[in-house]
């Protein structure tokens, strides 16, 4: 049974745009592209990143299942040049899954839906543009009301269609 899958994809490092397009065609290797979104160019979060960073948002269908789901898109980070050595920190390529259909999970390894999904102008603006009316599995709001109420005031800005 296919599932409906939301991403997030962002990087700060290297040709931005350039690794963004090539995620995309690692994911289409892979799953179904359903739906992507503008790129938006957003300051970095968290407090440990220096450069801007490209976000888009990717909507997939897939069989697999969440845990198979991470294995790839850590692959596919893999690939791009991805390091883990400071979170939040400066990256080539950052894919989380923000929801997997309607699943709330919490393995340790894998938390869905995303924990930082209603704090995150950079997530929920891309999300707002595709799935406004996406409801939260666990809050109940949908994304144009997190977003109304999303406490992070930094800039996010359309970089291409």
């Amino acid at each position: 049974m296919q599932t409906e899958v939301v991403l997030s994809l962002g990087g700060n490092k290297g040709d931005r745009e350039k690794l963004l397009f090539r995620a995309i065609e690692g994911l289409n290797d892979h799953f179904q592209l359903l739906k992507v979104s503008k790129i938006f160019e957003t300051s970095a979060w968290g407090g440990v990143a220096k450069g801007d960073f490209l976000n888009q948002l990717v909507i997939i269908s897939t069989e697999f299942e969440p845990e198979d789901v991470l294995e790839i898109i850590r692959e596919i980070e893999t690939n791009l040049g991805r390091t883990r050595e400071e979170p939040w920190g400066d990256r080539t390529m950052d894919i989380d899954i923000l929801y997997y259909g309607e699943k709330v999970i919490n393995t340790g390894k894998l938390v869905i839906p995303h924990p930082f999904i209603e704090d995150r102008r950079f997530v929920l603006v891309p999300l707002a543009e595709v799935l406004p009316k996406k409801e939260h599995p666990i809050s109940g709001k949908n994304t144009l009301r997190m977003l109304e109420e999303c406490n992070d005031l930094s800039q996010v800005k359309i970089w291409k269609k």
